[in-house]
């Protein structure tokens, strides 16, 4: 786009979430003030393509919107997926169960049928696939929708167990059979696939939940020579395979096997990573390095959430305070501690989101879409907050700030959106902007501070002078015609 005119102001439109009380609110009301600072847009110089912002259909969430009114059940997908709402655009589910499951349970139960003839997925039929297609309904850009295995039955594996172990090598056929019809049993029920990440959390959880161990070469072997091959075989070549799929700081050693070889390297399609090992620090250095090792290949962030604290029930302000700890606050050897400092549930996702879009993420994905005032249910009570929080009890329904937060990005920067230069002057400030495929600018501002801030907005010689609110987060979005 050339924006040719100097004589009128840049044209934009700005929504602002904040301690304050706005929500998505739109603002016009900018002073000019003193000691403005700088944010100068250049969309020459792109970076990497957007796949889209969401969260996960989990047996939790979907669960729970069954114990509530449909109305309020309709309000809260509408909410997710309605153009009027989020639009979210890329999203996860578990295959089998996971923590945020009712009871642990596999669509293989039969030990020893090595080729899935009672493979079914009738436990996802009452609750996880209804709120899918429901959702499905609601979106009129559509969503990208990939599964994630927790464990693999217990009969497939060395320990026998639900938690922790590996695959065993004998399995490993029957192990790749089951992705190919979960896809096939998926597409059965009007739910396309667009692909997977191929462990949740390969290196464990500390055995509180379901798990299943690799190492980077077990892995990679079992892409490279059973899984890969068989989707391709079965003429599911074009779907996604994600790699890794556990916490950031960790990334090196698995981008070094994965992108090792052609061969090692040929069956992925990019790179999945977790918040987790500090949800303050989003590892820049890290991400970096994961892009330069396979720069055409995806790089997605697929699971956060505020883990180790249960939902404060309607009240914004708290989400806005520095007084939120993460799993590793208490549980963290004391080498690490820094790694997890108190820290706004708010701040968390804002300064996440534009961290990891200024270091060549691509897609940014939440966990649970919804869960109760416990923070569940969730059998191995690993209790965590969602977007969105009900009291099945009363039918009431809780958008926290998060939820706002999160539409921020997923709202406004859609799938095939460009991510541009952003040079901003005030180092208080986060920055990041996109450029959308129908040719129109989201930028995205947060300002932690507690004083309010302006800045001078510039794209091709055209400037707006906004002002941010303290503790707040802002979309502004440029038109493509500014005539």
């Amino acid at each position: 786009m050339t924006l040719t005119s100097c004589t009128q102001p840049l044209k934009v439109e700005v929504f602002e979430t904040s301690e304050s009380g706005n929500k998505l609110t739109k603002r016009t009301d900018f002073a000019a003030g003193e000691n403005r600072s700088t944010i100068t847009l250049d969309d020459s110089k792109e970076f990497q393509v957007i796949t889209g912002f969401g969260g996960a259909f989990t047996e939790s969430s979907a669960y729970l919107l069954n114990q509530i009114s449909k109305e309020n059940r309709a309000n809260i997908l509408k909410a997710y997926f309605a153009k009027e709402g989020a639009r979210y655009s890329l999203t996860r589910t578990h295959m089998n169960s996971c923590d945020f499951s009712l009871n642990n349970y596999s669509y293989t139960p039969i030990a020893g049928d090595t080729e899935l003839q009672h493979f079914s997925i009738d436990e996802d039929r009452e609750d996880l696939i209804p709120m899918i297609k429901d959702a499905m309904a609601l979106s009129e850009d559509g969503f990208r929708l990939f599964a994630s295995p927790w464990t693999a039955a217990p009969w497939m594996k060395d320990n026998n167990s639900w938690v922790g172990g590996k695959l065993l090598p004998v399995y490993y056929d029957t192990w790749a059979l089951f992705f190919s019809k979960y896809v096939d049993a998926y597409k059965a029920e009007g739910i396309d696939i667009w692909g997977f990440t191929v462990e949740n959390e390969p290196h464990g959880n500390g055995e509180n939940w379901e798990s299943m161990h690799y190492s980077p070469d077990e892995m990679t072997h079992f892409v490279q020579h059973f899984l890969g091959p068989k989707l391709e075989a079965d003429g599911k070549g074009d779907l996604v395979i994600l790699g890794y799929d556990q916490n950031r700081e960790g990334i090196r050693e698995w981008v070094d096997v994965m992108y090792k070889y052609e061969a090692s390297s040929k069956y992925y399609d990019g790179t999945a990573v977790h918040w987790y090992e500090s949800t303050y620090d989003y590892f820049p250095k890290e991400l970096q390095y994961a892009h330069e090792k396979a720069p055409g290949k995806y790089l997605i962030q697929t699971e956060a959430c505020i883990d180790a604290e249960v939902p404060v029930w309607q009240d914004d302000k708290w989400y806005w305070k520095k007084e939120a700890t993460d799993w590793g606050y208490d549980w963290r050897e004391a080498s690490k501690k820094y790694l997890h400092p108190k820290y706004a549930p708010a701040n968390r996702y804002a300064r996440d989101i534009i961290g990891c879009l200024n270091n060549w993420v691509d897609g940014w994905v939440d966990w649970n879409m919804v869960l109760d005032t416990k923070g569940g249910p969730n059998w191995a009570n690993n209790w965590c907050i969602a977007p969105v929080i009900v009291n099945t009890e009363k039918d009431e329904v809780y958008f926290t700030p998060l939820y706002y937060i999160m539409s921020h990005f997923s709202k406004y920067i859609r799938p095939g959106a460009l991510i541009i230069d952003a040079q901003n002057s005030d180092k208080e400030l986060m920055v990041t902007a996109a450029k959308n495929p129908d040719e129109s600018f989201a930028v995205v501002v947060f300002n932690e501070g507690t004083s309010p801030k302006n800045y001078d907005l510039s794209l091709n010689g055209l400037t707006k002078t906004i002002s941010i609110s303290p503790q707040a987060i802002q979309t502004i979005m440029i038109n493509n015609d500014q005539n």
